[in-house]
């Protein structure tokens, strides 16, 4: 199998910072151009909704001061920088998944600097139901993460099959 791209360090910090950029950039727009607390309707389950989010995921751990989230945070990337440096470099789902978790990490931690919350814009809602409010850095840690278990699971099944074929 041939190694990925994103196994290589330069193109990895590529991939990371084309994601920050991208989510900085959206939430500059965001936080200059969409009005607070008011639904932008998009699509009938789809709205534009400009809030902050003092804590981390789904407003988890709103009362650990920024410093504490700050710390918690970087922590994540570490391990996450561990986790993309002990995997083997064919793996290219499981290191575009560890690339798109540190961008969206670092995405939101850039919000915590400079704003002391996290800015979140989509809202996915029926007329009697609405999901958390999210912003594209959490997209990338969400789909990050599911691309590291697709690949866990594909490599699991090849293990499998030639495990099989061994026999």
């Amino acid at each position: 199998m041939s190694a990925s791209i994103l196994g290589r360090p330069g193109p990895m910090l590529a991939t990371v910072a084309g994601a920050v950029a991208l989510d900085q950039a959206i939430k500059y727009l965001v936080e200059s151009r969409l009005p607070f607390h008011e639904v932008v309707p998009v699509l009938p389950m789809l709205s534009l909704y400009r809030t902050w989010n003092e804590g981390i995921a789904f407003s988890l751990l709103k009362d650990l001061p920024d410093s504490g989230l700050s710390i918690l945070t970087l922590a994540v990337i570490a391990f996450v920088l561990y986790l993309w440096r002990r995997t083997p470099a064919e793996r290219t789902l499981a290191h575009l998944g560890f690339a798109l978790i540190i961008g969206g990490a670092l995405g939101n931690l850039i919000d915590r600097a400079v704003y002391g919350h996290v800015v979140d814009y989509i809202l996915f809602h029926t007329q009697t139901w609405s999901f958390a409010v999210f912003n594209l850095a959490d997209s990338f840690i969400s789909v990050g993460a599911a691309l590291i278990v697709l690949d866990e699971l594909i490599a699991a099944l090849r293990e499998r099959k030639s495990k099989n074929r061994s026999e």
